[in-house]
């Protein structure tokens, strides 16, 4: 067998002779490798893997930092680790639970001690300083998972034992910090030396993680406050505790025993309660709102939310129309480009937004207007006769991402607006130390809508995932606390639904592809869920939007 092996690094674009066994920390120490941040791990023929990897074989490899999307989900993750040990350190006992992003960062709080006050989350922090300072290896250790679960068990972590058992693998692997053990969805950054960009503070009754952002990897994000956002997760966070399910260990107990049933109706009875108030709201302000702007992230399920809305609407007396943004879209010689010269059909200046408000102000009026439509085939706006007025008992209903920007209506009142974030706000966790972000719930939507209705591949949608987040982050997320309610469209159950439909679209992503890596990702998350029936989903649930078999008409 030869001793040399030909490995392509794509950070270098060369091919490099090296000895078998080498890892890929030496490899980047001998190629003198930089990024712009330090590197934290590799994508190994498209696969992530730590920097301790060692390679026998042919490969070709790509160098990670911050800036890439595995590296910050492997920041995250150690950072949570970080924070655990630094809570036993300084608060022994205390039961950690990563809940949610919010504000920039991470929220997090403590199941089984009083509110924390700000002395103790700065000693709190001083801890996690100092361990970052002794630069402590993050030790991954593999072991039949029969012992690892007794570990769990041990420690008190019922939720990771569980999965553990659900998984059914023959071995499973954890990591030990200051003797401290945890288990983690994806691999760590090789020591705690590399997490010298965080900063915590005190935030309602817990503690806030502020991460670096991620393309200025030395500051650490700004705070951003958004009550509205916190109190919509602390909503549905409670509902979830009344339920019993907080973990996905839950969910699969649910599936194992046949109790899904249950839960599917009183989530979407849920839903409908909350679409039914807010529902409720407008039609208290009936007299001055006159237009409901809905604005949310990709695959948050606006579509459906705002035809149930419309019923809810028509049911307290109020006969909605709706007025479409796309038909306001600039011809297309007059489309902003964006940093890279491609058309931004996202930028707001795409909307010919003098033409929206003087449409708007006349339909306020009680004047007939002829709306325009727009052909995406020859780019130009056209106008075919259609017309439009509001009559008495008539409310106005526009969808878009620039729905909460208050530059689209800037012409009208805020009273006669009635504004509404809507998005799939996960509330449920893998464990308590591992959240599911609410883009990951959103992306595997899209994944699933885009393969059955669009003739997307996975690989197709995963290539377009990251510009999309850029206009999400860019026209969105800015205006959400404009809102004047939230709505989460997230149900309990369903990603332990959409495993059946996500994982075959999935698993057709060559390894040869880039967005495998994120495919691979995203399969081994549902490896942790059981699956479970979709017979008592109703035709009028937001998830039907994605799945099929809705009975509204898109």
């Amino acid at each position: 067998m030869a001793r040399n092996i030909r490995v392509k690094c794509i950070n270098s674009n060369n091919y490099i002779e090296l000895d078998r066994g080498i890892t890929l920390k030496e490899i980047a120490n001998r190629e003198n490798i930089t990024l712009q941040s330090d590197i934290l791990g590799a994508l190994v023929n498209n696969r992530l893997e730590r920097l301790d990897y060692e390679l026998f074989h042919p490969k070709t490899i790509e160098f990670i930092d911050i800036t890439h999307p595995d590296g910050m989900r492997m920041y995250i993750r150690s950072l949570s680790f970080l924070l655990f040990v630094a809570l036993e350190k300084t608060i022994p006992g205390a039961k950690l639970r990563i809940e949610h992003s919010v504000s920039k960062g991470v929220y997090c709080k403590l199941a089984n001690t009083d509110e924390l006050d700000i002395e103790k989350v700065a000693e709190v922090y001083e801890c996690m300083r100092n361990l970052v300072k002794r630069n402590i290896p993050f030790q991954c250790i593999e072991e039949e998972a029969s012992t690892v679960r007794d570990i769990f068990v041990e420690e008190g972590f019922i939720d990771k034992a569980g999965l553990i058992t659900s998984r059914g693998q023959s071995y499973s692997t954890y990591y030990t910090l200051e003797e401290k053990a945890a288990s983690y969805y994806g691999h760590l950054v090789p020591s705690t030396g590399y997490l010298k960009v965080f900063d915590l503070q005190k935030y309602y009754k817990g503690i806030l993680l502020l991460l670096p952002q991620r393309f200025s990897p030395e500051e650490v994000e700004p705070l951003v406050i958004q009550n509205k956002m916190f109190e919509i997760f602390q909503e549905y966070s409670h509902w979830n505790k009344v339920l019993n399910i907080t973990n996905i260990n839950d969910l699969n107990a649910l599936s194992r025993n046949g109790d899904s049933e249950t839960l599917i109706k009183v989530s979407e009875a849920f839903h409908e309660k909350k679409i039914g108030q807010i529902a409720d709201k407008v039609a208290e302000r009936k007299e001055e709102v006159k237009i409901i702007l809905i604005s949310g992230p990709s695959s948050s399920g606006k579509t459906t939310f705002s035809k149930r809305l419309a019923v809810q609407l028509m049911v307290n007396g109020l006969r909605p129309k709706n007025l479409s943004l796309d038909d306001y879209f600039v011809d297309r010689e007059a489309t902003p480009l964006d940093e890279n010269g491609e058309f931004d059909f996202e930028a707001l200046e795409a909307i010919d937004v003098e033409q929206f408000n003087a449409d708007l102000s006349s339909l306020l009026k009680g004047d007939e207007i002829e709306v325009p439509k727009f052909s995406f085939e020859t780019g130009k706006r056209f106008y075919d006769g259609t017309k439009m007025q509001l009559h008495e008992g008539e409310i106005l209903v526009v969808e878009g991402i620039h729905g909460l920007n208050p530059q689209l209506t800037h012409s009208i009142k805020d009273s006669h607006k009635f504004k509404i974030y809507v998005s799939a706000l996960t509330a449920i966790n893998i464990d308590d130390h591992n959240r599911i972000p609410t883009t990951d719930n959103r992306l595997i939507r899209r994944i699933v809508r885009d393969y059955r209705y669009r003739n997307y591949s996975a690989a197709d949608t995963i290539s377009r995932w990251q510009s999309v987040r850029r206009g999400e982050e860019k026209h969105i997320f800015p205006y959400q606390e404009e809102a004047d309610v939230m709505f989460n469209t997230a149900l309990l159950y369903e990603l332990s639904i959409l495993k059946h439909y996500a994982e075959p679209i999935l698993l057709e992503v060559e390894n040869n592809k880039a967005e495998f890596a994120e495919a691979n990702r995203l399969l081994y998350f549902f490896s942790y869920f059981k699956q479970m029936a979709e017979k008592n989903i109703p035709p009028t649930s937001i998830i039907r939007e994605f799945l099929g078999g809705s009975s509204f008409s898109y």
